[in-house]
């Protein structure tokens, strides 16, 4: 699944630290975030599709290691990732 541009846009201006910045690992945990909740959706539907769940576990992975990166390095960053995106921890 890949994002609506439109959307992906809409994340990047809203998780972004200055005026050029798309690879942060706020914007980063943002859009994963986004995959995600469109992948959980899609299992409510298609419960047999083993492959993408698959998928779906890489991202939260790779969540989840972004979102130790940002803990050690910044933990207020960290926090207000957290709390703008609702995941609990």
């Amino acid at each position: 699944m890949v994002l609506d541009p439109e959307k992906k846009k809409d994340i990047i201006e809203k998780f972004r630290t200055h005026q050029s910045d798309t690879g942060s690992p706020e914007v980063q945990i943002a859009i994963l975030s986004a995959r995600i909740s469109y992948l959980t959706e899609h299992f409510k539907v298609h419960k047999k599709d083993h492959s993408s769940r698959r998928g779906l576990l890489k991202l939260v992975g790779q969540r989840r290691r972004l979102l130790d990166y940002l803990k050690d390095r910044d933990i207020s960053r960290y926090r207000s990732v957290i709390k703008e995106l609702g995941i609990r921890k």
